[in-house]
């Protein structure tokens, strides 16, 4: 009688932990289900739509300047590396760019009766949220403190101050940005948060109305070149 008692509380223990482990497996959701609703599937879509468009965009530019370049080569190849390297110079920031855009001043931050630590610099995340902004606005050309930005160049914190390339960022600091529509980009700031980020940080950022003739000097920096030889005129010694 004990036996079968204790045979019958282990078949039930049994069936109460499968019917456990089974609602358990229903109740917990998958790891791999997509819990995104309809909204942001579609705002999914349309970012890869736009980035889609965007290499496409790309892709056509580059065909253009490859067919362009082969028309300059057919007419004369001593002119056509000429242009090209003119052209990849101006790409890589080293020519002066001039164009309508804004002036935007970085100081610290005063007012009547403002009572607080006043900041000799600007954190490099607060000055790279900023060229975000100016990029998000159409800005094509960025110099900061006079330095040009290019894609090598670093904006980051070396003993305590903040360093655009090789040039220390001291207060105030004026940055100048060139646009194709300046007032879009002008605009664009204007309602921009970005103001009050500064503000968080004890400095308030001033921006000018579109000027018409923005100069931005050259990029200091100049690229390395590795892994590469001047090649011989001549044959090749045996």
């Amino acid at each position: 009688m004990e036996r079968k008692r204790r045979l019958s509380f282990a078949f039930v223990a049994a069936v109460f932990g499968v019917m456990l482990a089974v609602g358990l497996r229903t109740t917990m959701p998958s790891e791999g289900r997509d819990t995104r609703d309809i909204w942001e599937l579609r705002a999914d879509l349309t970012k890869e739509q736009q980035l889609e468009r965007q290499l496409l965009e790309e892709l056509e530019d580059y065909e253009e300047k490859l067919r362009h370049y082969r028309q300059k080569e057919e007419a004369g190849g001593g002119a056509a590396l000429e242009a090209t390297v003119a052209e990849l110079r101006e790409e890589a920031g080293l020519t002066e760019v001039k164009g309508s855009g804004i002036v935007l001043m970085i100081a610290p931050f005063s007012t009547a009766g403002y009572v607080g630590p006043v900041t000799a610099t600007v954190s490099p995340e607060l000055l790279q949220r900023l060229v975000n902004e100016l990029n998000k606005y159409g800005a094509k050309e960025i110099a900061i403190g006079g330095e040009r930005l290019t894609n090598r160049t670093a904006i980051r914190d070396i003993n305590g101050m903040t360093n655009v390339g090789r040039r220390p960022i001291k207060l105030p600091v004026e940055v100048k940005a060139i646009a194709d529509d300046a007032d879009k980009l002008y605009s664009g700031l204007t309602v921009s948060p970005i103001r009050d980020d500064f503000i968080v940080e004890n400095l308030e950022l001033s921006i000018s109305k579109p000027k018409p003739a923005i100069v931005i000097p050259p990029s200091t920096e100049r690229p390395k070149i590795k892994y590469m030889e001047t090649a011989s005129a001549g044959k090749e010694e045996k």
